[in-house]
C-alpha cells in the first residue's frame, strides 16, 4: 500500500514510535485516529509525496509503535505527551518547523502540538473533529448515543480490555462500518492491516489508555489554556454524512479556538481519507502547497 515509503523506528523521550517517510519537499506528519494506525493515509500519502516529504506515524499505543502500561493518571497517554512524541519524531528526522494533519484521535493530537509547540507547527489540518472540551462539555443523549464508545472505552482497566479484546476483529469491523458510509472503502490490505495490529492486547489497552486521558488529564491541559488559541492557519475538514456536520457549526466552533481557520464538508462519513479520498487529498493540497522557504 505504501511501496514507496521507507519505514523507520523512532525512540522519543516517552515511546518508539513507527514511523513511514516518503517524498520529497517541506515536512509534512500525518496522524492516524482509532482504531486504525497510519495506513488510514495509504490511498493519499502517495500523491502528497510528490509534492511534500510526508511522514507518517502510528500515535503511541497504536499500530506498531510502543504501547506503555497506562498510568494512575493517564498522563502518558495525555495529547500533550503524544505531540511530544511527535515534535520529537520530527526533530530526530532533521525537521524543526513542519505541517501536520491528523484525523480522529491524531486530530487532538494536532490541536494540542499546535498550542504547545505552535512555533514549529506552521500549517494544521484536523478532520472530522470538534475540540475535546467542547464535544464534552456539550453531551447530550445524542452525543452519547452515537459516542458511546467515548464512555465505555474510559471505564477503568481492565473492564473495556476484556470485552473487546474476546472478539477483536467483530469490534473493530463494527466501529468502522458504524462510522463510515461505504464499508468498500476499506481495502482488503488495510483492513487486515487494522485487525493485525488491533488485536494485540496491548494496543487495546493503549487505544484505552487514550480515551481515559482524554477525559481526565487532557480536559485538565485544555481548561488551563482556555484562552489560548492556535496561531497558525487552520484548515478544517468533516464528512458531511456524519455526526460532526449535525451537530455542530464546524467553522465557529473552531474559531472560538484558533485565529485563521477555513474548511468545509466532504462527501463522506467519519473517515474522510478512505471514503473520500479525492476530494480529501484536493483539499489537503490546495492548503498546504504554498511552502514557505526553507
Amino acid at each position: 500500500m505504501l511501496e514507496t515509503f521507507v519505514p523507520m523506528q523512532i525512540q522519543t523521550s516517552g515511546a518508539s514510535i513507527h514511523v513511514m517517510k516518503g517524498g520529497a519537499g517541506y515536512p509534512l506528519l500525518m496522524l492516524h485516529g482509532y482504531p486504525q494506525t497510519h495506513v488510514m493515509w495509504h490511498k493519499i500519502a502517495p500523491r502528497l509525496a510528490e509534492e511534500f516529504t510526508v511522514v507518517l506515524a502510528d500515535l503511541r499505543g497504536y499500530g506498531e509503535s510502543s504501547k506503555p502500561e497506562g498510568q494512575p493518571d493517564h498522563a502518558n497517554y495525555s495529547k500533550r505527551a503524544m505531540a511530544q512524541d511527535m515534535v520529537e519524531v520530527m526533530s530526530q528526522l532533521g525537521y524543526e518547523e513542519f505541517y501536520v494533519v491528523g484525523h480522529d484521535r491524531g486530530a487532538r493530537v494536532t490541536h494540542r502540538m499546535a498550542l504547545d509547540h505552535g512555533q514549529r507547527v506552521k500549517k494544521a489540518a484536523v478532520l472530522d473533529i470538534a475540540p475535546t472540551y467542547k464535544m464534552y462539555m456539550t453531551a447530550d443523549k445524542e452525543f452519547a448515543t452515537v459516542y458511546y464508545h467515548w464512555f465505555f472505552l474510559i471505564q477503568p482497566a481492565d473492564h473495556p480490555e476484556r470485552l473487546i479484546g474476546a472478539q477483536p476483529e467483530y469490534y473493530l469491523r463494527s466501529r468502522l462500518e458504524r462510522w463510515g458510509v461505504d464499508p468498500s472503502a476499506f481495502t482488503p490490505e488495510a483492513m487486515a492491516h487494522y485487525i493485525r495490529c488491533f488485536s494485540d492486547p496491548a494496543c487495546i489497552h493503549g487505544t484505552c489508555e487514550d480515551y481515559r486521558a482524554s477525559a481526565s488529564i487532557d480536559l485538565q491541559h485544555d481548561e488551563a489554556d482556555m484562552q489560548q488559541k492556535v496561531r497558525c492557519p487552520l484548515l478544517v475538514l468533516w464528512g458531511e454524512k456524519g455526526f460532526v456536520e449535525r451537530k455542530y457549526d464546524v467553522l465557529a466552533t473552531w474559531r472560538e479556538r484558533a485565529d485563521d481557520v477555513q474548511g468545509h464538508a466532504v462527501p463522506s462519513g467519519h473517515f474522510l481519507a478512505e471514503e473520500a479520498p479525492e476530494e480529501t487529498y484536493r483539499a489537503l493540497r490546495d492548503f498546504l502547497r504554498d511552502t514557505p522557504i526553507m
